[in-house]
């Protein structure tokens, strides 16, 4: 494993406990899930993808300010918890792929279940 992916998975690890652990103290922030994190090489900008429980825009959006105005005390807590010589800036990016996948999962669930009640029989 490389030194950048080293630092991605510390990132989001220690991200994921923030939240889980409730250090961010807001409530935006509560259902959120970090799903990956990309440090450019220069160690300079990190990108965190996350997650929602809620699929509404207005929760994403409530989601996604949150985060943005946590940005600098986040900062923070991860220089003090993942050892680096600098700490990246944080660019925070909604990822619609959970929501997407469930969305694939129900829609073959449908076929499935229309395929076994003879009803999606071949023409």
């Amino acid at each position: 494993m490389s030194r950048i992916e080293k630092v991605n998975e510390a990132i989001k690890r220690e991200l994921g406990n923030m939240i889980q652990f409730g250090h961010l103290n807001d409530p935006r922030v509560a259902f959120v899930t970090i799903m990956g994190v990309e440090v450019s090489k220069d160690l300079g900008r990190a990108k965190v993808k996350f997650s929602t429980l809620s699929e509404d825009p207005e929760d994403i959006k409530d989601a996604a300010e949150g985060l943005d105005s946590c940005r600098g005390y986040i900062r923070k807590l991860i220089s003090q918890r993942v050892v680096m010589r600098t700490t990246p800036e944080f660019l925070f990016i909604y990822d619609k792929s959970v929501h997407h996948a469930q969305r694939i999962d129900q829609a073959l669930e449908e076929i499935r279940k229309l395929s076994s009640n003879g009803k999606g029989g071949r023409r």
